[in-house]
């Protein structure tokens, strides 16, 4: 099993949900975070003539545990769907997970993360 951690533009939130929906991935975990990236350059943008502070910026924070088969295309799907081409489109981190137990029933390893939508992938 593989961990996947995505850091992505708020902007972007609702395209990448709705494009991991299209390929089966109906359940995963999100809040927002803030963070300094390489936009830190640049600490302050004129919109219409007032001044905005962009040391702090907010991003959506996305975390996914799923079967090692299913890593690549989940990637994919999030890059392609958060790409602006900008600086501060975002990461994808992807990591080994040892264990996984679903609490409700017991389930472990990748029984335990298989959802309704498990067989689209």
């Amino acid at each position: 099993m593989k961990k996947i951690e995505a850091i992505i533009r708020t902007s972007k939130f609702e395209e990448v949900k709705s494009e991991l929906k299209k390929i089966g991935i109906d359940f995963f975990s999100y809040w927002e975070a803030a963070g300094i990236g390489n936009e830190h350059l640049r600490e302050h943008h004129t919109y219409r003539g007032t001044i905005y502070d962009t040391q702090y910026i907010s991003r959506i924070f996305i975390a996914i545990v799923l079967k090692d088969a299913n890593v690549q295309k989940t990637v994919d799907c999030i890059e392609k769907a958060a790409y602006t081409g900008e600086i501060g489109d975002g990461m994808i981190f992807t990591y080994n997970i040892e264990e996984s137990v679903r609490i409700s029933n017991g389930a472990r390893g990748d029984a335990s993360t298989a959802g309704p939508g498990d067989e689209k992938l």
